[in-house]
């Protein structure tokens, strides 16, 4: 798949993953794997500078847990305003995406007059 098309949702899918329950970095990149059969393979140095950039504009907040009694992990949680954010998100993808289906599909129809 096109880089492109990645970068321009990788933070709503993010967002979308802490939705659901608060993880650590390596954790979410698992489940994004997962979810989209292996579509999106996010690198930790694509992962961490978004959730850096959506703590600082307080989407997310983070919070280190003991995982395993000597590993200290992570972990982050979708705030009030990052829910905010993700239904925003999905409201734009879901013109764009219409957007483009009706382009790929022939244009938009129109009653004749």
């Amino acid at each position: 798949m096109d880089k492109g098309l990645i970068a321009g949702s990788t933070t709503m899918l993010v967002l979308k993953l802490l939705e659901g329950k608060d993880m650590y970095g390596y954790q979410m990149i698992n489940e994004l794997s997962k979810k989209s059969d292996r579509t999106f393979n996010l690198k930790a140095g694509t992962l961490y500078p978004i959730l850096h950039g959506l703590e600082i504009n307080e989407m997310v907040i983070s919070y280190d847990e003991n995982a395993d009694g000597a590993r200290v992990r992570k972990y982050y949680h979708l705030t009030h305003k990052g829910k905010k954010l993700l239904a925003d998100k999905q409201r734009e993808w879901d013109a764009y995406s219409q957007a483009v289906h009706k382009i790929l599909n022939g244009g938009a129809s129109y009653a004749a007059i």
